[in-house]
């Protein structure tokens, strides 16, 4: 191979931005189409052989149930079979966020369509034929439990609710937390940075702190670079005095007065179950499936208690229910697609972990765009302002560590000052 074939080889890098269960979630997308269509034609012929008006318009919206589905089905088989194709400057992942984002206002018009039709029945009530109303709701119940354990045998999905960390890291903020034997018991020792400057925190299992004195800790660095820490009390727990700078790769030896010295390895890593790794597409998939569920469920209860108590108002009080919890999802599926559509900073962690290994090589970061090219894949353009000589892969190399950056653009402007 030639010098300049070899140096293009070097630049060369995939375009694909797809979810590592993509596949797999195309694949149990059409079983449940499948499903649907099939109870869709039961339901239909079966209405029209018995006389049953009940069970024709069952089978009617089941249809626009397989509908709403068939949408996430073709955004799967569309971005895998286009996945390379360059007219997609970044690859097809956002598809399935395109698909969700549509999904969930669709789902909003349902939310308002039902909230006006039972609005109308409490006005004028409907005469309601039980025997046929409720076995057909716990079949379609029964429809749509099995639709929503195929569509989640793969993964645990988020069903339009939404925590304050977006699962990012770890909830109790220690990035990482190692297990330490000392002479007043098992301790834990963490580099704790949630909402607050990286330090060093030591905590014992249901024994009392060790004077923060007779502590301390070196960091010795892949460079050869050392670090002496001090620590505080803090009540509960010691604290480091100084703050960690970045990256948090290093080796500890922890010191520990009546106990052996430690060498402890900590190592820069991300964690999983980032917002960022979500599948939009099925999220809305299942968010279908449990909303019709729900509904089923409502609906079973409201004709339950009309049938035995004559409140025929539970039937569209049910329907009320049922549609604030519908339009709920749906308003929480518009949120996150529509972040992603218009390219919102997806990770603020992880952007301030870029800024932070930038600045431990003694530069300072001039730009920074963050966002979402896919379930799992994010794209980052960094512009570093340094007065050093190094080139553009130096900087690749320090944010390497960082494998949910998948498409990474930098550059490099003079520093004066």
């Amino acid at each position: 191979m030639s010098n300049a074939a070899a140096q293009q080889s070097s630049w060369d890098h995939s375009h694909v931005f797809l979810g590592e269960a993509h596949e797999a979630s195309e694949r149990r997308t059409w079983g449940v189409i499948w499903l649907c269509g099939a109870m869709m034609v039961v339901e239909i012929v079966g209405g029209l052989i018995f006389g049953s008006i009940a069970l024709v318009a069952d089978g009617l919206h089941m249809s626009t149930h397989a509908g709403a589905l068939l949408l996430a089905a073709l955004a799967y088989t569309y971005s895998r079979k286009h996945a390379e194709d360059r007219r997609f400057t970044f690859g097809t992942g956002k598809l399935g966020d395109l698909a969700g984002f549509t999904s969930a206002i669709v789902l909003a018009m349902i939310s308002i369509l039902i909230a006006y039709e039972a609005a109308i029945r409490f006005v004028h009530p409907v005469a309601i034929h039980f025997s046929q109303a409720i076995p057909i709701a716990v079949v379609g119940l029964g429809v749509n439990v099995a639709s929503a354990w195929l569509l989640s045998s793969g993964g645990h999905h988020n069903h339009g609710h939404s925590h304050g960390h977006d699962d990012a890291d770890h909830s109790d903020g220690r990035d990482e937390a190692l297990p330490v034997a000392t002479a007043s018991g098992p301790a834990v020792l963490s580099v704790f940075e949630d909402g607050a400057p990286p330090r060093f925190r030591m905590q014992w299992d249901g024994a009392k702190p060790q004077p923060a004195a007779s502590v301390s800790i070196e960091t010795e660095r892949p460079d050869g670079t050392r670090q002496t820490f001090r620590f505080a009390d803090r009540g509960s727990y010691i604290e480091s005095v100084d703050e960690i700078p970045e990256p948090h790769a290093f080796i500890a030896h922890l010191r520990v007065r009546g106990a052996p010295d430690h060498a402890l390895v900590f190592e820069e890593h991300e964690h999983g179950h980032s917002a960022h790794d979500r599948d939009n597409n099925m999220r809305a998939a299942v968010i279908h499936v449990m909303a019709d569920a729900a509904v089923s469920v409502l609906v079973i209860i409201g004709l339950v208690l009309a049938r035995l108590f004559g409140w025929l108002w539970m039937d569209p009080a049910a329907g009320i229910i049922g549609a604030l919890v519908i339009a709920s999802w749906s308003y929480g599926l518009i949120r996150d697609t529509g972040a992603i559509l218009l390219d919102m900073n997806p990770d603020e962690r992880l952007a301030d972990k870029i800024r932070q290994a930038v600045e431990a090589c003694g530069d300072a970061v001039a730009d920074l765009h963050l966002w979402r090219l896919g379930p799992g894949h994010l794209g980052a353009i960094v512009c570093v302002a340094t007065a050093s000589s190094r080139e553009t892969e130096f900087y690749r190399k320090v944010l390497g560590r960082f494998p949910s950056l998948s498409h990474l653009t930098i550059e490099t402007v003079r520093r004066t000052d």
